[in-house]
């Protein structure tokens, strides 16, 4: 280049030294070849004349040449002109300084043709040795002999070819060059396009002489650029002194550079050379980078580029040149963000630019930066690291227009990478590794009004990122409650940093809350507003601890609680889908909503393989265990229904199995509805223990106290499973058929269950009582009166009918009516149950048929009856014969005994029992303890029953707890324990059993 500008000088010298001398020759195609000649060895370029060439003197030396073409191998450069003019004064003639007048290039074309490497490094060579590059000195020593009034080019075109073919062009140049003296001003303008982007520039020093001189000189250097080449930079201006050192290099004092609406104090040195280079020092008391931000400049108003024929921006302007610059602001501005202490390098060195921010001071804290990039490349890629020490949160959010539930300190240390000038190529690019940090952090729970409870802290946690493409991942312990919550979560980095809104937009996480009562785990999208969308686990082994402990109530009855499933959450309410739910270990599944309104509204459908409702309310909880072992009555605990007032709920429930505790019915479909404080469910009809049952529950809140109704009908159903799953009662078998209408009311449930009232009818066909055999039990009378009665499950009394009907009042369920049919015996009775304390008080009157042996007249037991009693609870009732009856008659008991085929006429108990003639040593014997019994007037049947032995033993009557056990008085009584066979009709008992008192006494009233 420096060779091709010492041509066009050498061409005008040329030229104005043949007009002096071609006007007298003739022949214009001398003139061609002569100049050509002239101008190539002055050059040492290869220059033709194809066109004409016009000469005039006056009334300047003139010449004007078409067609003229220059070619410079060595420098890889070849031009072509449409048209080159000059004309210089003519006193130039007879005076050794030349005056050029005019020196015009009229559309020129001229070609750069890059070198391949190693061709570069030898022109390289024999540049460092033929000059410096500077074409400076060279103009100057020139115009010391010269004055120029005006260089100029019109329409040129510049185009440059890489090796690789690649051509860059630069077109519509126009420049004008003016050095009229070398004590006079000297001034450069030009502009040009380069693709879709128009330049301007201008160039003045004060005088040349003084630079001659190595004194300083005043310059000055504009530039505008439409489009910008980058954000804020549309135009550029610098001025200043400029002093020429010994060296050669240029150095810049108090310059000022003013570039966009920026401006600076400029302290440079411009060191040239094949590659020039520059040192820049800038101070500025404020900088503004918004302009620079504008990811839209504002483009040439009459030459628009066309959306999808633009470039990107690039920085391939800085490529020409080296540079090492420093910029140094009191106060920055970055829109609303400002900051201060600004320290700012840059080094430019072969194309690659190392940028370094020292130190930001802004509002929420300081950061430090550095950045590289290749400012060659059509699209630069930058690649930088990001460090602070501690940035404010909420001071930050603030800068950038956002309200954060999250307070502390930011600290960072990470490198970035992004491709691209404006903020969408920087988005699309950007990529991010190394560490996030928060110290001294606080987040507010949203919804919830106790600080205590909705204030999470963190003295220090750190997020580690290895890619912007990978989740961020955060894992470390936090403080809630005052209790160490270990939390692992994962958010997309690319959302969470470069997110336009995060308080509305959601952000893609995962998280894992792990606490000492409950775990947490998340999968979905969640905004800072509070809403979140996506899968949800909840687990605690005690809800009622866990809420406890977050100062809530309302749930004493739910220890275990499970929750797993999709939710969609926000401010108005929440539903799920696929989810599974375990509440106190009953396990279902489905969907339903909640809307949070007054009442709140639920809907539900849920799915069971078991529901048991008792497990559901907290019937097999901790603490109900606990008093279970201890073998403690329940307590009597208050009731509240009141949370039905507060919601509208319709929950549809299908389950395999449904029941309370171990009764179960099953496959069920049904609804529970709740509206107006009273809950409603209704059973269809369902199998049921072998049989159907169909039932209806309501439970009331609308009133003072809460209270139920409860309808159910039972057919069909096998007796013995459902009676010991109801009530641990296991001495009744059979087919069930039931009607049960009961009502109640009260605040707690000892209170409700003594306010049963209604009305049952209960039925059971082709069954048995066990625990008794009562023909067994005629059929062995006289073992019976002497070894007492043992209450035996394996034996039972069979029956073909056996019903009641009850009215139940104060929770207890009366009957008169009882009544039971069967092959061998007949029965009538009466008693009640006992439904707040679940025990049971009957008494049935047996009346037998004619024949043990099978069906028959009824003979009636009257004067020796032996009623059966059933008392005690629920679980485990007493089942015993009622022997006193045949103490109270002695002479019915003989006559019945005989018509029961006992051997009475072998034994003397007539006489024993009456008191006639032996009888009297007997009852001697008894010591009138027998008379003392049945003439005691504070005798009670109910309480005190006595066997034929313990009268003759004369031990105090038995309470009724200890009637059903016998109590041997020794080895031999103990025996009498053991189960005998019923005697045939009209036998004797065998002696072997005769094993008690009263069987050895009458073995000696025999002798």
């Amino acid at each position: 280049m420096r060779r091709f500008i010492l041509s066009l000088l050498g061409v005008g010298a040329l030229a104005v030294a043949a007009i002096a001398i071609l006007p007298s020759l003739i022949s214009s195609d001398w003139v061609r070849a002569e100049l050509g000649r002239q101008l190539s060895a002055a050059t040492g370029s290869s220059i033709a004349f194809n066109g004409p060439v016009n000469l005039s003197a006056f009334p300047y030396l003139a010449v004007v040449a078409e067609d003229v073409t220059l070619s410079a191998e060595a420098e890889g450069i070849t031009a072509e002109f449409a048209e080159v003019s000059g004309s210089v004064a003519l006193s130039s003639l007879w005076s050794d300084r030349l005056h050029i007048k005019q020196i015009a290039l009229d559309r020129p074309i001229i070609v750069l043709k890059e070198k391949a490497a190693d061709e570069a490094a030898s022109t390289a060579d024999r540049g460092n040795q033929t000059g410096s590059g500077d074409p400076l000195p060279a103009l100057v020593a020139f115009l010391e002999r010269s004055a120029i009034e005006s260089v100029s080019v019109t329409s040129g075109t510049f185009i440059r070819r890489s090796a690789e073919d690649h051509e860059e062009v630069v077109s519509d140049v126009e420049l004008t060059l003016s050095a009229p003296d070398i004590d006079d001003e000297f001034s450069l303008s030009a502009s040009a396009r380069v693709g879709e982007r128009s330049y301007e520039t201008s160039f003045t020093i004060s005088t040349l002489r003084s630079l001659l001189e190595r004194q300083p000189a005043d310059v000055t250097l504009t530039a505008e650029a439409d489009p910008a080449p980058a954000p804020g930079l549309t135009n550029f201006e610098a001025s200043g002194q400029v002093t020429l050192n010994a060296n050669g290099s240029y150095q810049i004092r108090g310059g000022e550079v003013e570039a966009g609406e920026q401006a600076f104090s400029l302290n440079a040195l411009f060191v040239p050379g094949e590659r020039a280079r520059f040192l820049v020092d800038l101070e500025a008391d404020r900088l503004d980078l918004t302009p620079f931000m504008d990811v839209a400049p504002e483009t040439s108003q009459t030459e628009a580029p066309a959306a999808d024929t633009a470039k990107p921006a690039n920085l391939q302007f800085l490529a020409g040149f080296d540079a090492d610059m420093s910029i140094n602001a009191a106060a920055l501005t970055l829109g609303e963000i400002s900051a201060s202490d600004v320290s700012f390098s840059a080094a430019l060195k072969d194309g690659e630019l190392a940028a370094e921010l020292g130190h930001l001071e802004i509002d929420a804290g300081s950061l430090a930066a550095n950045v590289a990039t290749d400012v060659t490349a059509d699209e630069p890629a930058f690649r930088g690291r990001l460090a602070s020490k501690g940035l404010d949160i909420a001071k930050l959010s603030a800068l950038a227009g956002q309200t954060v539930p999250l307070s502390g300190a930011l600290t960072i240390d990470a490198g970035f990478a992004f491709r691209g000038l404006d903020a969408e190529a920087i988005r699309k690019t950007v990529d991010l590794a190394g560490t996030i940090g928060l110290r001294d952090a606080a987040y507010t729970l949203p919804g919830i009004a106790d600080e205590t409870m909705r204030e999470v802290k963190a003295k220090k946690i750190t997020a580690r990122i290895e890619s912007l493409a990978k989740p961020l991942r955060v894992a470390g312990r936090l403080q809630w409650r005052n209790k160490p919550v270990d939390v692992d979560l994962q958010i997309p980095a690319v959302v969470t940093i470069l997110a336009g809104n995060l308080s509305a937009e959601g952000i893609p996480l995962k998280l894992q809350v792990k606490m000492p009562d409950a775990n947490l785990s998340l999968d979905g999208k969640a905004a800072l507003a509070g809403t979140y969308s996506g899968k949800l686990g909840f687990s605690t082994a005690d809800l009622s601890a866990f809420l406890a402990g977050l100062g809530q109530s309302g749930a004493e009855s739910i220890g275990p609680l499970a929750f797993n499933g999709h939710v969609d959450a926000g401010a108005t309410g929440v539903s799920f889908q696929e989810a599974s739910i375990s509440v106190n270990s009953v396990e279902g599944a489905g969907s339903g909503s909640v809307e949070f309104t007054t009442p709140l509204k639920i809907m539900t459908a849920l799915n069971f393989d078991e529901l048991d409702l008792a497990q559901l309310a907290g019937a097999q909880s901790p603490a109900l265990q606990a008093k279970a072992a201890t073998g403690a009555e329940p307590a009597d605990v208050p009731l509240d229904l009141s949370a039905l007032r507060s919601i509208d709920a319709t929950i549809k429930v299908n389950a395999k199995k449904l029941g309370y505790g171990k009764v179960f019915a099953g496959p069920v479909a049904t609804s529970l509805v709740v509206s107006d404080g009273v809950a409603s469910l209704t059973l269809p009809e369902a199998p049921f223990y072998g049989g159907h049952v169909v039932a209806s529950l309501r439970a009331d809140s609308s009133q003072s106290e809460p209270s139920i109704a409860l309808k159910t009908s039972i057919s069909g159903a096998s007796a013995a499973p459902l009676l010991t799953d109801m009530a641990g009662f296991k001495h009744l078998e059979g087919s069930l058929k039931a009607e049960f209408d009961v009502t109640g009311a009260g605040g707690t449930s000892g209170a409700l269950a003594k306010s049963l009232q209604g009305n049952a009818n209960v039925g059971f066909s082709d069954g048995a009582i066990r625990g008794i055999d009562i023909a067994n039990v005629y059929n062995n009378l006289v073992s019976l009166m002497t070894s007492g009665f043992k209450q035996d499950e394996s034996k039972a009394t069979t029956f073909t009918e056996l019903g009641a009907s009850f009215a139940i009042e104060g929770g207890v369920a009366r009957t008169e009516d009882l009544k039971l049919v069967g092959p061998l015996i007949r029965m009538t009775g009466n008693g009640a149950a006992d439904l707040a304390q679940s025990t049971l008080n009957f008494r049935l009157e047996p009346r037998l048929v004619a024949s043990l042996k099978g069906q028959g007249a009824e003979i009636s037991t009257d004067g020796i009856g032996v009623p059966v009693v059933v008392e005690g609870s629920f679980a485990a009732p007493r089942i015993y014969p009622d022997l006193s009856d045949l103490l109270k008659n002695p002479d019915a008991a003989l006559a019945k005994l005989k018509d029961f085929g006992l051997p009475i006429d072998k034994l003397p108990i007539g006489d024993l029992l009456n008191g006639d003639g032996a009888g009297a040593a007997v009852k001697d014997l008894l010591g009138g303890t027998l008379d003392k019994v049945l003439k005691d007037k504070a005798f009670k049947q109910e309480e005190q029953q006595l066997s034929i032995e313990e009268i003759i033993g004369g031990d105090p009557a038995p309470k009724p707890d200890e009637a059903a056990v016998e109590i041997p008085t020794n080895e031999e009584a103990a025996k009498a324990d053991a189960p005998t066979e019923q005697p045939a009709n009209g036998t004797e008992v065998p002696s072997e059993e005769a094993d008690g008192p009263m069987e050895g006494f009458f073995k000696q009233l025999l002798r």
